[in-house]
């Protein structure tokens, strides 16, 4: 049953993205805000250049505690090396991704093109919806 569900049928589709120059403080708010722990950063065309996530933000906090000062570009602090899943993959091959890995959600592509992202919890409401 669970091999059926797409990553598809549970991926955030209304994406919250970032620019690589947004500001550190002004992403991190728009994390808080959205109450995601990552985004999307995309160029001005769409194309996915990494991913601002809690983690980053982590980085953040420990560079501003010896500078003393908070400051820098999203670009400065994202992840470059992101992983990424296709819109068709089943459920479960996301779920064994997310054991081999410590990122809590995966940016989703569909014929080259970024559609959504999807985390762990999409991961959760998939199986609950089975029972």
């Amino acid at each position: 049953m669970l091999t059926k569900i797409t990553v598809a049928d549970y991926m955030s589709k209304r994406l919250v993205t970032l620019a690589k120059d947004n500001d550190v403080v002004d992403a991190v708010k728009k994390l808080l805000d959205h109450k995601i722990t990552s985004a999307p950063v995309v160029d001005q065309v769409g194309r996915l250049l990494g991913m601002f996530s809690e983690k980053d933000v982590m980085n953040i906090v420990l560079e501003a505690a010896y500078n003393q000062s908070m400051s820098g570009k999203v670009g400065d602090y994202m992840t470059k090396e992101t992983i990424s899943v296709d819109a068709e993959s089943s459920i479960v091959d996301l779920a064994e991704k997310f054991q081999q890995t410590s990122v809590r959600s995966f940016p989703v592509f569909q014929d080259n093109d970024l559609v959504g992202i999807v985390s762990r919890t999409d991961v959760l409401r998939a199986l609950a919806s089975i029972h």
